[in-house]
């Protein structure tokens, strides 16, 4: 019997996350980084929500969050997906 090998977190592997922003971030954001998908929801009345989704290791992670932070765009969610 094959033993299932789990994907392990490391700071210099590309890992995918998804981070979730309100309001709504254009397309201009996929040139950041070139691998970043991103998508705005909007629910009736409720005010948009982007969701960037890419593959980063933890500095090119870093540096995308500082830059929301600069920007003064909470934080709704971050999530690690899976390995890249």
């Amino acid at each position: 019997m094959m033993k299932e090998i789990k994907p392990k977190l490391t700071l210099d592997r590309p890992a995918t996350y998804q981070i979730k922003v309100p309001g709504h971030l254009d397309e201009s954001w996929t040139e950041w980084d070139g691998r970043m998908i991103v998508t705005v929801d909007s629910q009736a009345d409720d005010p948009p929500v982007t969701t960037l989704t890419g593959s980063l290791d933890q500095a090119a992670l870093q540096g995308l969050l500082r830059r929301l932070y600069s920007l003064g765009l909470p934080l709704i969610s971050v999530n690690w997906v899976e390995r890249a």
